[in-house]
């Protein structure tokens, strides 16, 4: 069968109308150079050489020697450096952000990756430490997609905090649809967080994570309401939880808006917390069912 019989023509004439609709309410300009915004298949090769520079003997070529790792992460450094200024540069074009010096951007961004090294150890042992399934560290950064998602994380938060969000949204995206996790770049979490089992974790963007913390599958971070100017929703707003240190949240809890769980404490599985939380406090279904009470 040729390809006339499926009237292609008629729907590439049919798309061009639906984007020049799009574009037009959107008040795009036309590029003539190529595409317009970053590329979620570049991101994604330069985020798995990045998980190779930063454990070149467990994520990286599977034929790499100990006494030729430098020589890899310098060489796959290089490389990725150079794709990632690139996608940095479609971000700010696109953004209008002529002013910001992408080549400067990953410079910053390179130097930072010696600290994401050291917050992704300190995850590994955490998930190591507080899970006795596991046999080794080596099991955990292997297997635990809890891990995997910090690894995006770390990037994501970091190319975040230089200004390029829509970079550390796809790198965030990326892990959420790897593992189920969905971790918003703007949240900052601190040394030691561990993601035990992880489907269905949802952590917002303003979301403030101290060190030590353990969460298991299906917890929500979440926002309790969208305060509204003129019927459109105020962005940018404080509105996610802040979680003190050394603070375990059990499977299926939900804490909502700008509410302080105090440190040590310990959220009981599936339980509803919209109010603070004093420190050292064991929140459980039968006690917040009692708060409840009137």
């Amino acid at each position: 069968m040729s390809a006339s019989a499926f009237d292609v023509a008629e729907v590439v004439a049919g798309l061009r109308a639906a984007r020049t609709r799009w574009r037009e309410s959107q008040q795009r300009q036309r590029e003539p150079g190529g595409r317009e915004l970053p590329s979620r298949e570049a991101l994604q090769g330069i985020v798995e050489s990045l998980r190779g520079v930063l454990f070149p003997m467990r994520l990286g070529p599977p034929d790499l020697r100990q006494d030729s790792e430098d020589w890899y992460i310098g060489h796959t450094l290089d490389t990725l450096l150079h794709a990632l200024c690139a996608q940095v540069r479609l971000e700010l074009r696109h953004a209008g952000r002529h002013e910001v010096d992408a080549d400067d951007l990953v410079r910053r961004f390179a130097a930072s990756l010696p600290a994401i090294r050291g917050l992704l150890d300190s995850d590994v042992l955490a998930a190591f430490q507080g899970d006795p399934a596991a046999r080794s560290v080596d099991e955990v950064l292997l297997c635990y997609p809890g891990i995997d998602a910090m690894v995006h994380h770390r990037v994501a938060h970091r190319l975040y905090e230089l200004g390029v969000p829509l970079l550390a949204r796809i790198v965030a995206e990326l892990a959420h649809g790897r593992t189920g996790i969905d971790i918003h770049p703007g949240a900052t979490i601190g040394a030691g967080f561990f993601i035990d089992h992880g489907t269905g974790v949802v952590i917002g963007e303003t979301a403030v994570i101290g060190e030590r913390v353990r969460v298991y599958q299906a917890v929500t971070l979440g926002a309790k309401r969208f305060p509204t100017d003129d019927g459109k929703i105020r962005k940018g707003l404080a509105r996610h939880p802040q979680v003190e240190d050394d603070v375990v949240i059990y499977a299926g809890a939900t804490l909502l808006g700008r509410i302080v769980i105090g440190r040590g404490s310990t959220i009981g599985g599936n339980v509803w917390v919209t109010d603070d939380v004093p420190p050292g406090s064991n929140v459980t279904q039968a006690s917040a069912r009692q708060d409840r009470r009137p």
